[in-house]
């Protein structure tokens, strides 16, 4: 089972994106709950970030997290943003939890390579967050802080999706206190 997005509010500027709410089911404080206390984390340092993830579909999984990965949900998401941005989705897809802690951050950055991924959705998983936490996605007209143009709440239960290219300038403010996880979905461009 996986939550159904209502509310999609899709906007072309800064870059196309949309940002949707949905009921949480009781399965999202489960999968919360193994995040949390049994997932396999691994700390990732790169130029604009350091952060702890690993891959969903390289990782062995509880049955009821399992469903995050399983092929009916990747392909109902995989028509579900071809849908949205009216773009043609190839049928692989990358699974990956991110999760921060205080003090991290990730800088901005818009994660384009020729040839890589197009579409990213985030889900956030996000017990009890408060805004004073920090950890909030931002949109940006350029690559230059003072071009900030969307600050979106990490709550639980909340989904972003992206097109990725040069424009798509995007960060993750510092997180000041508990901690931020996000179930990230990356689409590639299909014939």
């Amino acid at each position: 089972m996986f939550p159904e997005l209502d509310s999609v509010v899709f906007e072309a500027l800064p870059f196309e994106h949309f940002v949707g709410h949905c009921e949480p089911p009781t399965v999202c404080t489960k999968w919360l709950d193994w995040l949390e206390r049994e997932a396999p984390w691994e700390l990732t340092t790169a130029e604009f970030y350091e952060q702890y993830e690993f891959s969903l579909l390289h990782a062995p999984l509880p049955a009821y997290v399992g469903n995050l990965v399983c092929p009916e949900i990747l392909f109902a998401l995989r028509c579900q943003m071809s849908e949205y941005f009216r773009h043609p989705l190839d049928e692989r897809v990358e699974v990956t939890a991110h999760k921060l802690i205080s003090k991290q951050t990730i800088r901005i950055h818009n994660d384009y390579i020729p040839g890589g991924e197009s579409h990213r959705l985030l889900f956030q998983l996000n017990r009890r967050w408060e805004p004073s936490y920090g950890g909030y996605l931002m949109f940006f007209r350029g690559p230059e802080p003072e071009t900030i143009s969307k600050v979106v709440e990490p709550r639980h239960g909340t989904a972003q999706a992206f097109a990725i290219s040069p424009r798509s300038h995007h960060a993750v403010s510092t997180v000041h206190a508990g901690e931020r996880f996000t179930i990230v979905y990356s689409f590639f461009s299909g014939p």
